[in-house]
């Protein structure tokens, strides 16, 4: 559909719009008494969520490039099938190619608290099989209002079991990432990507004092990132999710990076719920999986 026509189908007067955004991609608008925010269908990307009375919460850079099928720096890129790059494909497109594809918008509903459900999928065609020869359906499924709630479903409509990665690439906007804390994975097992994936031991809180890319394993409890900049602790919950991945390029990875400001990185952290290495989920015909993951901001 074009844009008008999504909006006449699923806008809701004074509270949500489909409007052509950034680059002309087409977005979802939320504007209602309890919060603001955007969902891209390019992705079905979360751009922004604002709870009324709160600091934006999302980080996109400034720098990011707003074209059909590339990928946006910041907000919540959705990775699957697989997290990184491809390990048997190195042409293969890093984090996946849902992020880059167009979803469909499935509905736009006004809840009773205020808060604003936004649902996409997509599904196999013949351009996701030229990377990954699967039959499958995916659906996200996203919830604004004084938290974030989002639920990534994937289904498998073919007849072969599959394994597949996923990961909400969650990019929060902080103060600045030299003070903050994430808590929540003191003495979690993890895998250090800037050291070939060795394995370490978290000491304590995690307080960044250089580039981080860090996978950690059996981390399935409550993640807070304590933001003494803005003055507020900004909080994960997940559920069927064992994975958890902490990233910050640094001075030097945002260097190489042409969608990322030179400074930008002292403004952003990803602290992300997935489920990817050892923890990749067998899925086989006609099951499902459902990974949760909720945010919310505790201001003091």
């Amino acid at each position: 559909m074009q844009i008008q026509e999504l909006n006449e189908r699923f806008g809701i007067p004074g509270v949500a719009q489909i409007v052509a955004g950034n680059g002309g991609l087409a977005r979802v608008n939320i504007a209602s008494s309890a919060v603001a925010g955007e969902v891209y269908l390019q992705g079905a990307q979360v751009m922004s969520w604002r709870p009324a009375g709160v600091e934006e919460v999302i980080f996109v850079s400034r720098q990011s490039h707003w074209e059909p099928g590339r990928a946006i720096r910041g907000g919540i890129p959705i990775c699957f099938p697989w997290f990184r790059g491809k390990s048997d494909d190195p042409k293969a497109p890093a984090h996946g190619f849902v992020r880059t594809r167009q979803w469909t918008l499935e509905s736009v509903t006004a809840e009773k608290d205020g808060s604003i459900t936004v649902a996409c999928a997509t599904q196999s065609d013949e351009a996701s099989r030229r990377w990954w020869p699967y039959e499958f359906y995916l659906r996200h499924q996203v919830n604004l209002g004084r938290s974030l709630r989002m639920e990534l479903t994937a289904l498998n409509t073919g007849n072969t079991e599959f394994r597949f990665e996923e990961a909400l690439h969650t990019y929060f906007r902080v103060g600045d990432v030299e003070t903050v804390e994430v808590r929540g994975l003191a003495a979690v097992p993890y895998l250090d990507n800037m050291e070939g994936n060795r394995q370490k031991l978290q000491m304590g809180d995690i307080r960044l004092s250089g580039q981080i890319d860090n996978a950690y394993l059996n981390a399935t409890g409550t993640l807070d990132i304590a933001d003494p900049g803005i003055r507020r602790t900004l909080r994960t919950e997940k559920h069927n999710s064992a994975s958890t991945i902490v990233w910050n390029p640094w001075r030097e990875g945002a260097a190489k990076l042409a969608d990322l400001g030179d400074n930008e990185w002292h403004q952003m952290i990803c602290v992300e719920g997935g489920n990817i290495l050892d923890a990749a989920v067998a899925l086989g015909p006609g099951k499902q999986h459902a990974m949760r993951v909720t945010l919310s901001v505790i201001t003091p």
